[in-house]
């Protein structure tokens, strides 16, 4: 089986979120199970200059766009054992900081889904299956179709669509269509690429891919519904069984307690130990050092959709009735960011908010934190649960998406689960959980016993490359659709 994910970021090179996670890991753990996964990115200026000087060139073309035709260099390297290939634009991709958020985004990505299959025979690939990740890469399936279906190399290849976010589906105008995509206007159509006036990157894979997935069953359901659906859930209905949802692993060679080196003191399942990791990270942040206190960690993106809005309706009722410190690292909308500024001023003891994003912090939390609280409106699949709970920190989630795949209520009389939730979007709610998981900390056996759960969980990608290859394998034995 030979399978190239086309994605615009993926972890060593380039990241922005849990996406270039799954670009990192996932085609790793195919390959142990015998597959053929390569990996396409573009070549941002961003990308570390020592990877960039392990980089081969391969050999340049023309990928045609529209009315021109334009410069592509391909370059190849590899990341523990997974080919991955560069697709260079200076234009588009060298002479930029920051990936995404360009006043020319539509022709930026246009060229790079044109150029992932452009590039193929020059390289000396010929997948069954270009597995495309999220909007940026939501046309290869189209373009497939109409530009090279004709072509005897392309004729057998299939394409599989992941979406990561539905929030984020690149629309843009309906020009692009013709000057970019050269796709004339029979896709322009409710049943084709059209939303609301504009083409939609997100919807051409939804609709053109041979098979549509996400990264959790409970969100594959969720975005069928109104709520969720951002305006597209009636093509998703649509889909039927070509709608599917396998939750995200985690790297558990990277996410390992046992061997972080980011972390102060490296453990196995001993809290004694975990703690000496949190004693060390209060003296970092300046928090009082006191071992018995029970840490909250929260890191990823301070924005509405992390449920911030239900922190800041009860947080500071908490830290006035509550005894525990709260760690926040990220960065977001101003609004949050200056909500963990002003409370971490007025509770320099119990609250420390780093607006910043560090690596190495991230690690120190997860392996110093007590709790781990993600509250989110939604969540496709969330990372940082399965992190948290790698390093026996245990989390308070509401039941959403991948929240509620991954984290299983804690049920004090059988000692069943591996955190806490609650189900409506609501601060009260959230408050009262806390509360409880606050109230189980003062009990050690029982908290023991939690810990142990979550520990010893298995959220590797091993079980999800398993649920992909059998998917993948599905979509090669049905015929090509058509468009």
């Amino acid at each position: 089986m030979k399978l190239l994910f086309a994605a615009a970021e993926g972890s060593p090179f380039v990241k922005t979120g849990g996406l270039a996670d799954v670009i990192g890991a996932l085609p790793k753990a195919l390959r142990k199970n015998g597959v053929d996964a390569r990996v396409v990115l573009p070549k941002y200026k961003t990308i570390a200059q020592e990877q960039v000087q392990r980089m081969q060139f391969i050999t340049h073309i023309e990928v045609p766009m529209g009315w021109r035709a334009c410069y592509c260099g391909i370059f190849m390297t590899e990341e523990e054992g997974v080919p991955t290939y560069f697709i260079d634009n200076e234009y588009f991709f060298g002479a930029r900081d920051g990936i995404y958020g360009h006043g020319d985004d539509e022709e930026r990505f246009a060229f790079f889904n044109r150029a992932v299959l452009h590039i193929l025979p020059h390289i000396g690939f010929q997948p069954d299956i270009i597995h495309s990740h999220d909007w940026h890469t939501g046309m290869v399936a189209p373009l497939l179709h109409k530009h090279y279906r004709h072509d005897p190399f392309y004729h057998s290849i299939k394409n599989v669509f992941t979406i990561h976010n539905l929030q984020y589906q690149g629309v843009f105008s309906h020009r692009i269509l013709g000057e970019l995509l050269e796709l004339d206007d029979s896709y322009f159509r409710s049943e084709g690429v059209e939303y609301k006036g504009g083409v939609s990157f997100m919807k051409g894979g939804i609709q053109y891919a041979e098979h549509v997935t996400t990264v959790s069953r409970t969100y594959a359901q969720e975005i069928q519904t109104d709520y969720f659906g951002e305006g597209l859930d009636g093509c998703l209905r649509w889909l039927g069984d070509r709608l599917s949802g396998i939750v995200n692993g985690i790297d558990q060679q990277s996410y390992n307690p046992a061997t972080d080196a980011a972390l102060a003191y490296r453990y196995r399942s001993s809290l004694n130990t975990k703690r000496q990791n949190k004693t060390e990270l209060q003296r970092e942040l300046g928090l009082e050092q006191n071992r018995r206190v029970p840490m909250i960690g929260m890191v990823g993106r301070l924005t509405a959709q992390k449920g911030l809005d239900l922190v800041e309706h009860v947080l500071g009722e908490l830290l006035e009735q509550d005894s525990f410190q709260l760690v926040v690292l990220g960065t977001g909308d101003a609004v949050y960011q200056d909500m963990f500024r002003h409370l971490a001023w007025r509770y320099p003891q119990r609250l420390s908010a780093q607006i910043r994003f560090d690596e190495g912090l991230a690690r120190r939390i997860y392996a110093s934190s007590d709790l781990f609280l993600m509250p989110s409106r939604f969540e496709p699949c969330g990372l940082s649960q399965m992190i948290a709970m790698r390093y026996g920190s245990i989390p308070i989630v509401r039941e959403t998406g991948g929240l509620s795949d991954t984290v299983h209520a804690y049920n004090e009389y059988t000692g069943e689960g591996n955190g806490f939730s609650f189900t409506h979007y609501n601060a009260h709610d959230m408050m009262h959980t806390i509360r409880r998981a606050l109230r189980i900390y003062e009990q050690p056996d029982q908290w023991e016993q939690l810990v142990r759960n979550a520990m010893s969980g298995d959220y590797s990608w091993n079980r999800s490359a398993q649920e992909y290859m059998a998917l993948y394998e599905q979509v090669i034995a049905n015929p090509t659709k058509l468009i």
